[in-house]
C-alpha cells in the first residue's frame, strides 16, 4: 500500500476527479490543452497534491489525485479551479474577449474516493479517449439510399395535385 505520513498520521486518501469547462467548450482544449495540463500540476505541486493519472479529454479533464487529509477535497477543487482561471485568462489574454467574464470552468465537478479501485480507475483514465473514438464508430449507421430499386416516376405515376382552378369553395 502506498502509505504516506505526516508527523503522526500515515494516510492514503486518493480521488477521482473530473473538471468540466463551461459550456463544455472543445475549441479551447485544442488550443491549450498542453498548458491547462501545466499550470494543473504546478497547483498541484503547491499544495503538495499528487497527481498519479489525468488525461485531457476534448470537453473535460480526468485527474486521479493524492490529496492530504489536511486538505479538504472541496477546497483544494475550488482552489484548482479558481486559480487555474486566473492563470488561463492571465497566459491567454485574447480569451476574455471571446469568452468574456473570466469564467473557464462549470461550477460543478465530480470526486470519488477511489478505494481498492486504483488500478481499474488508472485504466478507465487512460483509455477513456481510446473508448470514446471506438463508440463513436460503433454508433454510426449507415443507411441506404431507400430510393435505389424504386422505378423512376413517371407523369402518370405521380399523385395528382390539386390546383388552385380545382379546389371547390
Amino acid at each position: 500500500m502506498d502509505e504516506k505520513s505526516l508527523s503522526h498520521t500515515k494516510w492514503n486518501c486518493k480521488y477521482h476527479i473530473v473538471l468540466v469547462p463551461k459550456y463544455r467548450r472543445k475549441v479551447i482544449y485544442k488550443k491549450l490543452r498542453k498548458d491547462i495540463g501545466k499550470i494543473l500540476r504546478t497547483l498541484c505541486d503547491y499544495k503538495h497534491v499528487e497527481i498519479i493519472e489525468a488525461h485531457a479529454m476534448p470537453d473535460h479533464i480526468h485527474m486521479l489525485v493524492s490529496i492530504p487529509p489536511k486538505l479538504a477535497v472541496a477546497d483544494f477543487v475550488g482552489y484548482l479551479k479558481g486559480k487555474s482561471t486566473l492563470m488561463i485568462f492571465e497566459r491567454h489574454a485574447n480569451m476574455k474577449y471571446k469568452y468574456g467574464r473570466r469564467v473557464f470552468w462549470s461550477k460543478g465537478y465530480y470526486v470519488n474516493t477511489v478505494g481498492g479501485n486504483e488500478a481499474a480507475i488508472k485504466r478507465y483514465i487512460r483509455d477513456q479517449e481510446l473508448d470514446d473514438q471506438m463508440s463513436d464508430q460503433l454508433s454510426f449507421k449507415e443507411y441506404e439510399d431507400p430510393f435505389k430499386n424504386v422505378a423512376d416516376f413517371d407523369e402518370d405515376d405521380s399523385p395528382e395535385i390539386p390546383t388552385d382552378s380545382r379546389i371547390s369553395k
